[in-house]
């Protein structure tokens, strides 16, 4: 019998991945959302990591009722649905997604914000784990007994628009957005209709594609002189984006760094763009 896995950092390499793969309460999870423009396929035909199970950001682990899109869940549903993968409180769990980092940073943080820390993200995902010829196959549906994990929700993890706008003139809070320079300038339109151009009042802009190369997070030290330009290390980051999925990029390379106080918009801009009341900028 293995020792039971404990992860102490946010990110693991797939070398790491692959010795500790026999781990008695080790957990891989799929949370590949299709980019924009892609289509989501079936989950039991996605090739994945061995003994990976999907978890499915879009149509479990968001609320498919909320008017904007990837709403998180409430504790209890995450509970009930964790539960039915068979995922235990004392579980060690590996997220990884098959873009590389795109959408397995958006579970990390789901499962952060519901009181679970024994997880990691795997970084440059399905691509950096075949590339040393790492076994792959057909993901497993679970059908096994119920887990017992258990919710323990984090509100200071994930804020809604009223808590955005509490704390815009809040100096030792930055706001940084992930979206492209672009459309934080309000230079290009929306790729969702309706919704206007521009960005949160004294907001940043951080694009999270500047944060991974080749499909892997930057290194340690890299991520430091990006964030240490922007912030010092006691001040809050709250997160946004366009819809809370590249937010979780910016959180999972800003807990890399070293920072504790993160917060993601879990509306984003699909919400503040679309709430003619609150106040945007532009350039």
């Amino acid at each position: 019998m293995s020792t039971p896995l404990k992860i102490n950092k946010p990110l693991v390499s797939v070398e790491w991945l692959h010795e500790n793969k026999s781990a008695s309460n080790l957990v891989i999870l799929d949370a590949t959302l299709p980019k924009v423009g892609q289509q989501q396929s079936a989950s039991n035909k996605i090739e994945g990591i061995e003994n990976a199970f999907f978890f499915d950001i879009k149509n479990i682990f968001s609320d498919t009722t909320a008017p904007f899109p990837n709403t998180a869940v409430t504790p209890d549903v995450f509970e009930r649905e964790v539960r039915k993968l068979g995922i235990n409180h004392d579980d060690a769990i590996v997220i990884y997604d098959q873009h590389g980092v795109y959408s397995s940073p958006r579970a990390w943080w789901l499962f952060k914000a519901m009181g679970f820390e024994n997880v990691a993200v795997l970084n440059g995902g399905l691509p950096e784990w075949k590339k040393p010829g790492y076994a792959s196959e057909a993901l497993l549906v679970y059908n096994g007994a119920l887990g017992n994990f258990k919710s323990s929700y984090k509100p200071s993890a994930l804020y809604d628009y009223k808590k955005v706008l509490e704390v815009l003139s809040d100096s030792n809070k930055l706001i940084l957005d992930a979206r492209s320079s672009d459309r934080f300038k309000g230079t290009s339109p929306e790729p969702r209709e309706g919704l206007r151009s521009g960005h949160i009042p004294n907001s940043k802009n951080l694009p999270f594609t500047e944060l991974i190369d080749d499909g892997k997070l930057l290194s340690q030290t890299e991520l430091i002189q990006k964030f240490d330009n922007l912030i010092d290390k006691e001040s809050e980051i709250l997160f946004s984006c366009g819809s809370g999925i590249t937010a979780c990029i910016l959180a999972l390379g800003a807990e890399v760094a070293g920072y504790k106080n993160l917060a993601v918009y879990d509306g984003s801009w699909t919400e503040w763009g679309s709430l003619h009341q609150l106040p945007i900028e532009l350039n």
